[in-house]
């Protein structure tokens, strides 16, 4: 395995690591809220990008 692979080698261990300190640093009720703020700001960055590209599409034209 290369160095710049290494902070992709995530196993099983490490997952659950991080599964139990997210639980612990914001708790079971404020998960789903947080990963719905995530999927929305995720949609909008694709909706600009979206308008981005067509914006450059009529511009070459």
């Amino acid at each position: 395995m290369t160095l710049y692979m290494l902070p992709l080698a995530i196993g099983p261990w490490q997952i659950a690591l991080i599964v139990v300190v997210v639980l612990l640093l914001f708790g079971g009720k404020k998960i789903p809220e947080l990963m719905r703020g995530l999927g929305s700001g995720i949609k909008e960055f694709k909706d600009a990008s979206k308008e981005e590209d067509s914006s450059k599409e009529d511009k070459n034209e």
